[in-house]
């Protein structure tokens, strides 16, 4: 598996985080420390595309519901966007679809 690689790029609704490689135990930190850096405010959105994404244990779901209350605590919206496959299937089971908002990159 890849190492994570979380590039940061700024959009109009908000950031845009495109998150690449293993999402796992001993990356998900990373993500989190991302998130919590974030300037978000009331009305903006953050994106997580999920494009790069090769792999997500648990530990990796939490930083995303994580970063969805993060989100949430500054009045701000979180997206999912281009979720592989396994990954949304995880989400699916686990009733978390209903819980994100989730996108491919052409809506």
């Amino acid at each position: 598996m890849s190492p994570l690689n979380i590039i940061r790029r700024d959009a109009e609704t908000g950031p845009v985080l495109h998150v690449a490689g293993a999402l796992d135990y001993q990356q998900a930190a990373s993500l989190r420390e991302q998130v919590e850096a974030l300037a978000l405010s009331a009305g903006q959105s953050l994106v997580i595309d999920l494009s790069g994404l090769e792999f997500s244990d648990s530990s990796g779901i939490t930083a995303l519901l994580a970063a969805r209350r993060r989100a949430h605590t500054t009045g701000a919206d979180l997206a999912l966007v281009d979720v592989p496959a396994n990954t949304l299937r995880i989400l699916t089971v686990a009733g978390l679809d209903q819980v994100f908002t989730i996108r491919s990159s052409t809506d």
